[in-house]
C-alpha cells in the first residue's frame, strides 16, 4: 500500500462532512480530518477571488485515490474542485499499517 494525503477544499464545513463521512463509510479513505473557515484567494473565470472554505485532509491509498476522486466530484458543488494527492513518503509504521486496515473491506 502507498499511503496518500488527499487535500480537498469545499465551499464549507457542511458540504466538507457530507463528503467526508461519505468517503469513511466507502471506505475510500480511512480518515478526514476538517479545517474549518480557511481563506482561499485565487484566480476564477479571470479575476481574482477570495472565499471562506473548508479542507479536507484525507488518509488513503494511491490504489484508492482514482475512486475517491471520482466520488468526489459526484458529491462536490464546484464545477472544479481541487481534488489533489500528497506522498507519504515518511511516517508512524503502527498510524500507517492503521490507514491500510481500515481500508480493507
Amino acid at each position: 500500500m502507498d499511503p496518500i494525503f488527499v487535500y480537498i477544499t469545499a465551499k464549507d464545513k457542511e458540504q466538507a462532512l457530507f463528503i467526508g463521512k461519505t468517503l469513511v463509510r466507502e471506505r475510500l479513505c480511512a480518515c478526514v480530518n476538517i479545517l474549518d473557515s480557511v481563506t482561499s484567494i485565487y484566480w476564477w473565470e479571470g479575476e481574482i477571488a477570495a472565499d471562506n472554505e473548508a479542507v479536507l485532509i484525507a488518509k488513503t491509498s494511491s490504489e484508492k485515490f482514482d475512486a475517491l476522486s471520482e466520488r468526489v466530484n459526484q458529491l462536490h458543488t464546484y464545477s472544479c474542485p481541487c481534488i489533489v494527492a500528497l506522498p507519504v513518503t515518511h511516517g508512524n509504521a503502527q498510524y500507517l499499517e492503521w490507514i491500510k486496515v481500515n481500508l480493507s473491506w
